[in-house]
């Protein structure tokens, strides 16, 4: 099940689109280009289960930015600052007091700037094959002859792009995220942002930035060298730079899981290690009403169907908020089921959904206090009377109603064998 798209409103009126998986500390991730699609990113295997992966100790926000993905595409400024509007109208969307902030390649000046003017918001920051100036992408040769080359033809040359971003190391992988790119938006809008990118300059913030700073970067990338990372490292104050061996710019291409567990160690708050299921398996979980049936009797067909609809959406909700994947199915009736790549993520899934469950009070109602009545107060004759036959019953009578039979009010049990001693006649 794909996660839930939501929109946040920049100061100056454009939606962004965005996602969050997962549950614990936020680490909100910017886009890895000036280009996504988080739609179509989550539906690429290898791209899912890097971001279910960093969401397996925390919960990730990802969006996408202005002008790309499912963002308003009718933008015409493409300047850093606008960029930095779209991370903030995500964070106070989400109203985030704290949280730590990743920021790849082309968007990283954007959290740069943003890590430097917000750091009491700003917990740590994470910067992955990223830079500071445009110009260190200006001089790669590659740059302007990519940018001519969409010009001419744009599906070839997405898939050469595509290509650059894996390494030149998965031909099927490259093909699908070309087709991607291309989805994404139009080429004449790819071609205002790379230029729009090549003026990004957040030297000045480099220092300025106060919070723990994690630099993450790859040793074969052809587009930015190793020392692009070296002099951010060396210029932010608290910070530490560590290199992985790889040509792909794209972090879920390559030696993933290293870069996963340098992200989760530095954090901290995401360094816990789930307990996941092992290779070939899934963890499943099953989440139904218990008694429908007589919470139908109960509270009337019509009020438990609106009841269930509303406890149904709100599991659904938890699952994908937990990096589960919801299977729908008619035989299921009232209940949702759901699978886990992470033992963890299901247990804890389980754990929200009976939370969800009491709130919904979809259990035995409450029980409320009644007005006690006074007691009827009878004839003092009328008790005497009453005490009298009570005290006349004989060990083997039952009471006798009236109009029934002989006798003064009782009558023998039948088959017992009754003596005359155990017999009272009217006086």
């Amino acid at each position: 099940m794909e996660p839930r798209i939501q929109y946040a409103r920049t100061t100056d009126g454009v939606n962004i689109a965005f996602y969050k998986i997962g549950h614990g500390p936020p680490l909100v991730i910017t886009p890895n280009n000036t280009l996504s699609h988080i739609q179509l990113e989550w539906q690429l295997p290898e791209s899912r289960h890097w971001y279910e992966r960093l969401a397996s100790s925390g919960t990730v926000i990802r969006y996408d930015g202005r002008g790309s993905g499912l963002s308003d595409r009718d933008v015409t400024d493409f300047s850093l600052d606008f960029h930095v509007r779209d991370l903030t109208a995500v964070a106070d969307k989400l109203e985030l007091s704290r949280f730590a902030l990743m920021g790849c390649m082309d968007l990283g000046p954007a959290a740069i700037l943003y890590a430097a003017n917000n750091s009491d918001r700003v917990s740590k920051l994470v910067l992955w094959c990223a830079y500071a100036n445009g110009s260190d992408l200006e001089i790669a040769p590659e740059t302007t002859a990519w940018i001519d080359l969409m010009k001419q033809d744009w599906q070839l040359g997405t898939q050469s792009w595509a290509n650059n971003m894996v390494g030149w190391s998965d031909s099927d992988l490259a093909h699908r995220l070309a087709r991607d790119y291309r989805e994404s938006c139009a080429a004449e809008m790819l071609i205002e942002m790379w230029r729009a990118s090549l003026e990004f300059d957040a030297n000045e913030a480099l220092p300025r930035v106060a919070v723990e700073t994690l630099v993450l970067h790859r040793s074969g990338i052809r587009l930015l060298t190793v020392d692009t990372a070296r002099r951010m490292a060396a210029t932010i104050p608290n910070a530490r730079l560590s290199v992985f061996d790889g040509p792909a710019t794209m972090p879920y291409v390559g030696d993933s899981e290293a870069a996963a567990s340098a992200i989760e160690e530095f954090l901290g708050g995401f360094a816990r290690t789930p307990a996941t299921v092992g290779p070939g398996m899934t963890a499943i979980l099953f989440v139904d009403i218990a008694d429908s049936t007589a919470l139908t009797e109960r509270f009337g067909d019509k009020a438990f169907r609106e009841r269930a609809r509303d406890l149904d959406t709100s599991l659904r909700t938890i699952i994908r908020e937990h990096s589960g994947t919801c299977i729908d199915a008619k035989t299921l009736g009232d209940g949702v089921l759901a699978t886990f790549t992470s033992a963890a993520q299901a247990i804890e899934a389980a754990l929200a959904c009976g939370k969800a469950g009491a709130r919904r009070r979809l259990g035995p109602p409450p029980r409320t206090a009644r007005r006690r009545r006074h007691p009827r107060v009878r004839p003092r004759r009328a008790q005497q009377r009453i005490r009298r036959r009570r005290q006349h019953r004989g060990p083997y009578q039952r009471p006798l109603r009236a109009g029934r039979g002989p006798g003064v009010g009782h009558r023998p049990l039948a088959g017992a064998h009754i003596g005359r001693r155990h017999v009272r006649g009217p006086r």
